[in-house]
């Protein structure tokens, strides 16, 4: 499908008529009759129905020619994208049967008065597996393991490590089944109180078993501050979580592993102890995705020649995980018909089709009649009357889907025993689909990089076509921040941020599937000898601690949150900054502009103080204030833990 050529007519009708009528007053003064009886007036109203056709054809020569240029060297608008979240589904009571949800269960955010509401679908089976607790050991770090299911069973203090805890000391607990991407509830009654550590941030690490390897856990909620007290610990396990097989051992182990304690954090001065414990499945966690599978849907009848187009009912066609695939009934079955980028390498017998996903038009092969008068043919042509039909596809997407966490919290199919559904992590990779004028910049720089990468700006292009999900990526060359004959490409992923604007640093960091896309397309397009890095960019954290003054009308409340909403998407990375784009990369961070943000607030009378402190979003640690916070060239800035206090005047 050609890109969509604007209007660019600005002249009309009744303006070319007013143009002759003045010209008419200086050459014929003699004229006086201008009524539209006149029959000079007719004509001059027939010509100008002509010149306005004129016009409006020439002035749509320019731009309609610049976008069938782009449309000649291969510039199609990118199709949006759909974001995709995990979502977890609770049950209402332990269940002793499995529990299954089919993918397609669907889940959306509350729809009000003023916002329709987004609808993801979940895109595999779940399966909920009921499991308890059948074996407990203690795997001391230079030991062997000692089983003490039967001390546990009649009902016997037993220690979870050795009598002084030492890092890699572990506590095994053995489940009947495997339960991946389920959320299991660990209740232990424990009399041990006051060991050492912190309850609030206990050195320790819950992991599972995958069949070669422990793979780490997500700690939902840990209420004994761990094994400190009597309490539940709520634990997502991974999709990798298998039984063991090895003899002897035969159980879905899950693991409580002790870990070296960070500077300053308390280590356990002795054991924690263990009376009773219970194992059940609360829950599990699937793949959503904010877009409308359609099966089976109906093309049409073949005509039998070549260069036939049809168009599927619901429009745009978004990535899918799966292939397009078109099938083609012969009368014995039906035949595949797999996606193409392009006909050229399509030899006669080759069953392809092109899809244009954004006007959701499946094209199939042409023919190209040669001086002999026989036609070459660029791929195989369903026979006449052949039923055609897509197996599967997908559309929706957008930036819409890209909600804040916890947002997905109606259950919009109806599942027995299943009563509450959330997502634990904003959702993320919603894209809006290309617009004309976007693919018009486009054009030239794909033109000229010729889909290699060489310039900094042509990394950044190529890394943008292959991930249209990250925010913001940035190219360093040689000698820019990389090493010599090396090219850093610096990704920062598009998220969604609280509702007071906070975003989390884990937030910030590209997943490995992102970086490894990136780093594999732009692998296949580097110069040779270039060495390729992608990874994220740097973040200088900062801490703003100001104090206000709230004027007589204003909540003091209201004024604290909207403070501290305006410091948290001012000091952002994606959206912050002074052009509201993203905090450019390098700037430094002035107490006088965050002075002033604070100061355009509707409820503040006076900004009394401003600090500003460098932090460690990792760590936590600050250091001393400063006015000024300068960041490296290629670094970019972290909103951490903002403090304000508002005084009443």
């Amino acid at each position: 499908m050609p890109l969509p050529a604007p209007n660019l007519d600005d002249r009309r009708f009744q303006q070319l008529v007013d143009e002759a009528k003045r010209f008419v007053q200086q050459r014929c003064p003699e004229w006086s009759d201008h009524n539209v009886s006149d029959p000079g007036v007719t004509l001059i109203e027939a010509f100008a129905h002509m010149v306005d056709q004129l016009l409006y054809r020439l002035n749509r020569v320019p731009d309609k020619a610049y976008l069938a240029f782009l449309d000649l060297i291969g510039v199609t608008l990118f199709p949006p994208t759909a974001a995709r979240a995990d979502v977890t589904f609770w049950l209402s009571a332990p269940q002793t049967q499995p529990v299954v949800l089919r993918a397609g269960t669907e889940v959306g955010t509350v729809r009000t008065e003023t916002e329709e509401a987004v609808v993801f679908a979940t895109s595999a089976d779940l399966t909920l597996v009921p499991c308890e607790l059948t074996r407990l050991r203690t795997h001391p770090a230079d030991g062997r393991p000692v089983d003490l299911t039967d001390e546990l069973l009649d009902g016997r203090d037993v220690a979870a490590f050795s009598p002084t805890p030492a890092v890699g000391d572990a506590m095994l607990v053995g489940l009947s089944a495997a339960v991946p991407s389920c959320a299991v509830v660990l209740s232990l009654d424990s009399r041990v109180e006051g060991i050492g550590v912190d309850p609030r941030q206990p050195p320790l690490v819950w992991e599972a078993w995958n069949g070669a390897d422990w793979t780490a856990c997500e700690v939902d909620r840990d209420d004994t501050g761990g094994l400190n007290k009597p309490g539940d610990v709520v634990l997502h396990v991974p999709a990798t979580h298998t039984t063991s097989v090895v003899p002897g051992r035969h159980a879905a182990w899950l693991r409580c592993r002790v870990v070296p304690a960070d500077p300053g954090q308390p280590f356990y001065s002795t054991s924690p102890t263990l009376r009773a414990a219970t194992a059940f499945t609360v829950g599990g966690t699937v793949d959503a995705v904010h877009a409308e599978t359609v099966f089976g849907e109906a093309l049409g009848e073949s005509e039998g020649v070549p260069g036939q187009r049809f168009t599927v009912a619901r429009t745009p066609v978004i990535p899918d995980d799966e292939p397009f695939v078109v099938e083609v009934s012969d009368g014995d079955g039906w035949q595949e018909w797999s996606e193409t980028d392009a006909f050229g390498p399509s030899g006669p017998h080759d069953r392809h089709v092109v899809v244009d996903r954004t006007a959701g038009e499946v094209s199939f092969a042409p023919a190209v009649r040669q001086p002999d008068g026989s036609l070459l043919r660029y791929g195989a042509v369903p026979a006449k009357g052949a039923r055609l039909r897509v197996r599967r596809y997908r559309t929706g997407g957008g930036r819409k889907g890209n909600v804040a966490r916890g947002a997905l919290s109606v259950l919009r199919t109806s599942v027995p025993y299943v009563t509450e559904v959330e997502n634990r992590e904003a959702a993320a990779g919603g894209v809006d689909g290309e617009t004309v004028e976007s693919a018009k910049l486009r054009g030239p720089v794909q033109l000229r990089a010729q889909n290699r990468a060489v310039t900094a700006r042509d990394y950044e292009s190529l890394a943008h076509q292959a991930c249209p999900a990250a925010a913001r990526i940035r190219c360093l060359p040689a000698g820019d921040g990389a090493e010599a004959g090396g090219v850093r490409v610096l990704v920062v992923p598009e998220a969604t941020a609280d509702a007071d604007e906070r975003l989390r640093f884990e937030q910030l960091i590209p997943p490995d599937d992102m970086l490894a896309g990136i780093a594999g397309h732009l692998d296949q397009r580097r110069a040779i000898g270039a060495r390729l890095v992608v990874e994220p960019p740097y973040y200088q954290g900062v801490t703003v601690v100001a104090r206000l003054v709230a004027r007589p009308d204003a909540p003091p409340e209201r004024l604290h949150a909207d403070a501290l909403a305006a410091l948290y998407a001012y000091l952002s990375p994606l959206r912050g900054g002074p052009d509201g784009t993203g905090w450019p990369f390098g700037r430094p961070v002035h107490s006088g502009e965050v002075f002033g943000v604070l100061h355009r607030l509707p409820g503040a009378e006076l900004v009394e103080e401003v600090r500003l402190f460098p932090a460690d979003p990792l760590t936590g640690r600050r250091g001393d204030p400063v006015a000024r916070i300068e960041l490296d060239r290629h670094a970019l800035v972290f909103s951490y833990e903002h403090q304000v206090r508002v005084h009443e005047r």
